[in-house]
């Protein structure tokens, strides 16, 4: 009987080894392919129209009687820059490292030219089949250097703008500890709002930086899909196992007993099996024993489990929003070095109101969690700096070392963690209502979700 099964199995299942190289039949078809289309043949089936260049001026800065852009080549073959010009109007201009430039790589155009700061300029690049490529910059204003006192300019910005803000709003810890479940589902769901629209909104910076900065060849919101939807399954995942972790290393390190018993609980089961006959009695006393322990050890991992899931969400949230000020911080320091930005005192209280609210979003899931007061305290200025830390690396990299790129990697890294966040706290928003007298939707977590969008709204508005 066994054996007619292996054979029917057999059948939909060869027992003989596949061989390897039938997975590379594919891989060489396809390699032959492309080499056919690269030759000398392909090439005259593929190539019957006339290629255009293609040049994206990616960055244009100000120095003292000098224009600075750098350009890239994003066309289909090599192109030579011939001539460059500020208004349209022709000007010497130095190129390096040549100004034969291959596909894909940058040079960077020097223009001595005295401009004027706050003035308005379009700066043009001409390749030597006559066509045209220009970026405007609607106020000039010298590009900040590198020294010391520039550093110090971004990390008081930082500070301002990121860190004040995020310990500002964990001071409403002791207030949300406080108040009823109703209120407290409230403040739940109005953190998911603001996470949501956080989200939202770095997804939309990327979209501004793409079409304002980034070539169309590098196709930044395909690139911005895959970042956004490859950080929220790496963080998702990565959570779940540490927080699987740290409840079984919890439970372990509080009843060893207890652990060596629900470890042996297999074993014992197979024991059981094979010896039902003869030592029903025995079996049946051990079992009710491992069944208490098992019990006693679910109890234990509930209560871990209640202790260390809002701990994460809390950890995720600090590092979702550390991601995305660092985003925020490369705009910044973008801003200033391209001078589209001013430094007035309202853009700095508008950030400071509107990043306050991300201290909220962290505090809000451990509020009710009961913990010693210094280690309380401690844990919260440790998420608070790595939420709101971020913006001062960010603020230095964009001011002194912009990139379009990075700017779209980082800002769609942080809207993967953000709505990976966003998962997780309506998972235990809607566990917390189960667990409470009522399972279905209440009033006070839509209301706090919607007033947690109207906030960051109004707040964004000042920005």
């Amino acid at each position: 009987m066994l054996s007619g099964n292996k054979n029917n199995m057999g059948g939909n299942h060869p027992t003989k080894k596949t061989p390897l190289i039938l997975a590379f039949v594919p891989i060489v078809v396809l390699t032959g392919m492309i080499i056919f289309l690269l030759s000398p043949y392909g090439q005259s089936l593929i190539n019957t129209g006339i290629p255009l260049p293609q040049v994206t001026i990616e960055k244009v800065e100000f120095h003292e009687n000098q224009i600075l852009a750098f350009i890239r080549n994003t066309g289909p073959l090599e192109i030579v820059v011939s001539q460059a010009d500020v208004n349209d109007r022709i000007q010497s201009a130095a190129i390096e490292p040549d100004s034969k430039i291959p596909r894909l790589a940058e040079a960077k155009v020097m223009i001595p030219f005295p401009w004027i700061p706050g003035t308005p300029y379009e700066i043009g690049i001409t390749t030597s089949d006559g066509t045209r490529f220009s970026k405007s910059v609607e106020a000039a204003a010298l590009a900040p250097s590198p020294d010391a006192n520039q550093a110090l300019l971004f990390t008081s910005l930082g500070v301002y703008v990121g860190v004040i803000p995020v310990m500002i709003g964990l001071m409403w810890y002791p207030y949300i500890r406080r108040i009823s479940i109703g209120k407290y589902s409230f403040f739940l769901s109005l953190t998911a709002g603001l996470l949501v629209f956080l989200g939202i909104d770095a997804l939309l910076e990327v979209n501004e930086i793409v079409n304002q900065n980034l070539a169309a060849v590098f196709n930044g919101q395909a690139l911005s899909i895959l970042v956004t939807i490859s950080s929220f399954i790496v963080l998702l995942y990565t959570s779940e196992r540490l927080t699987q972790r740290a409840i079984e290393k919890a439970v372990l390190n509080k009843n060893n007993h207890s652990s060596a018993s629900s470890s042996s609980i297999e074993e014992l089961g197979k024991s059981e099996k094979s010896s039902t006959e003869k030592q029903g009695g025995e079996i049946y006393n051990k079992s009710a024993k491992v069944s208490s322990s098992t019990q006693e050890v679910q109890i234990q991992l509930q209560r871990y489990q209640q202790l260390l899931k809002p701990l994460t969400i809390s950890m995720m949230i600090a590092i979702g929003i550390g991601l995305h000020n660092f985003g925020e911080g490369l705009a910044i320091g973008a801003a200033m070095l391209l001078g589209e930005v001013a430094l007035s005192t309202f853009l700095i209280v508008g950030f400071t109101l509107h990043n306050t609210t991300e201290g909220l979003a962290i505090v809000a899931p451990i509020a009710k969690i009961e913990r010693s007061r210094r280690k309380m305290i401690r844990r919260l200025v440790t998420m608070g700096l790595i939420a709101g830390v971020p913006t001062i690396a960010g603020t230095w990299i964009g001011g002194f070392l912009y990139s379009p790129m990075a700017a779209v990697i980082f800002l769609s890294v942080g809207a993967g963690a953000i709505f990976q966040v966003v998962y997780s706290l309506i998972s235990w928003i809607s566990h917390h209502q189960k667990s409470g007298p009522s399972s279905s939707l209440s009033g006070h977590v839509i209301a706090g979700f919607i007033t947690g969008l109207l906030i960051m709204y109004l707040t964004g508005l000042l920005v």
